[in-house]
């Protein structure tokens, strides 16, 4: 189709990153196909309503609204999850957080209790109740907006996870095995930097403080006194704060700590648990 063609030379003038896998999607979402079904039928044109509407997609992309928003959806884990602007887009490195998390949780301990804080879209609630359907699944989320679309999707995949609106721990009671964040970890010196498309999403899912730890700070602390003894701790964190990071959980008297890489090789997740 030359009306590909066009869009990915535009957004690649434009900066876009992706330009052809933008491009793409957003062709699939309008058709209603599968992206391999754009090219099985690439010499079947775009009725008039399917042009207006991909012409409009187009003209918001430019713009630096992100594609997830723009066809409403996200894969996660293998689960497509329902995204607008009310919270922040997840993303794969994201999934190394969901694989720690996990593997902090033995199958030996029946039932345990996970809370998931700043739970955003529910990706990563979701992902680990689906798969530990055992697990006693809870999250919170200070943006009642962001709980919304995160029951929305649990409905979906987990009915079972709970959703309370809250700031951090405050609406749980302990003991818990796990408590697992993606926070708000980008200086706020550093957000103006960020790519446009990052800057739509809200800020509140971003910015972490003058020096991107303000919510890990207080997280940490709020974990320990929830959690059970032995009980563990999972944090994703900026590309140079695992050392900080780590040395706040010691500092808290957790033990056990470890990091873990995301798909770039980057230190994404620093995890202890609470001395027994």
């Amino acid at each position: 189709m030359r009306v590909l063609q066009w869009t990915q030379g535009k957004f690649a003038e434009r900066g876009i990153p992706t330009p052809r896998l933008d491009a793409e999607v957003l062709l699939a979402h309008v058709t209603g196909r599968e992206r391999i079904g754009l090219y099985t039928h690439f010499d079947q044109p775009l009725t008039t309503d399917e042009l207006g509407t991909y012409r409009a997609l187009i003209k918001r992309r430019l713009t630096g609204e992100p594609v997830a928003y723009l066809v409403g959806k996200k894969e996660f884990h293998s689960l497509e999850l329902a995204v607008d602007a009310r919270v922040l887009i997840p993303r794969p490195d994201t999934e190394t957080l969901v694989e720690v998390s996990l593997s902090l949780l033995p199958f030996s301990d029946p039932a345990p209790r996970v809370v998931d804080v700043g739970v955003g879209s529910g990706a990563v609630a979701i992902a680990i109740a689906v798969a530990r359907p055992d697990a006693l699944v809870e999250a919170v989320d200070r943006s009642p907006d962001a709980a919304d679309v995160a029951r929305a999707n649990a409905a979906r995949h987990a009915p079972h996870v709970r959703v309370y609106v809250g700031d951090l721990l405050a609406p749980i009671d302990g003991p818990l095995q796990l408590v697992v964040s993606n926070p708000p970890y980008i200086p706020t010196g550093a957000l103006a930097a960020l790519q446009l498309e990052v800057r739509r999403e809200p800020r509140v899912a971003l910015d972490g403080g003058p020096d991107g730890l303000d919510v890990v700070r207080r997280l940490v602390l709020e974990a320990k006194a929830k959690l059970a003894p032995g009980g563990a701790l999972a944090l994703e964190i900026g590309h140079d704060q695992a050392d900080r990071t780590a040395q706040l959980l010691e500092a808290a008297g957790f033990v056990d700590l470890a990091r873990a890489r995301d798909l770039g090789g980057i230190e994404r997740v620093v995890s202890g648990r609470l001395r027994t």
